[in-house]
């Protein structure tokens, strides 16, 4: 399935393929018909991106704090290590999505396969978003 992808290291956005999700307990998955755009927090998201790691970190001092506080607690180069790992980490862009429900997760009351519904879910072609981010039309 395909779903847009950010680097937080280079800040590239990229159409990505990617595995499909499941129908996880208390989730609907569903086949997404449309993602809405906010061109505000999409821009904010990929300039973040594009920053370098000291506006990254400026724009973030909580995220500095849990810095220092590993560097204490775990060391340096572990750290360093750790905030690697983090920045290659992709990050699924997008928080608004309508589609039908391909199937609904154990323990999900009042909601079927067909339904037309409105999600949290990113911007990809399928999403397993949980029940209490969903909303029947």
């Amino acid at each position: 399935m395909k779903q847009i992808l950010q680097s937080l290291r280079t800040g590239v956005t990229e159409v990505a393929d990617v595995p499909a999700p499941g129908a996880a307990r208390g989730s609907l998955l569903i086949h997404t018909a449309r993602t809405l755009i906010s061109a505000g927090t999409e821009r904010m998201l990929v300039d973040f991106g594009k920053a370098n790691l000291l506006d990254k970190a400026r724009q973030q001092p909580d995220k500095v704090r849990m810095v220092l506080d590993k560097v204490r607690t775990d060391g340096i180069l572990p750290t360093l290590e750790s905030v690697r790992n983090k920045l290659d980490q992709p990050l699924p862009l997008g928080y608004c999505n309508v589609g039908v429900v391909a199937e609904v997760g154990a323990g999900v009351p009042g909601f079927s396969a067909g339904d037309r519904v409105a999600s949290n879910g990113k911007h990809a072609q399928v999403v397993s978003v949980p029940v209490n981010r969903s909303a029947t039309e």
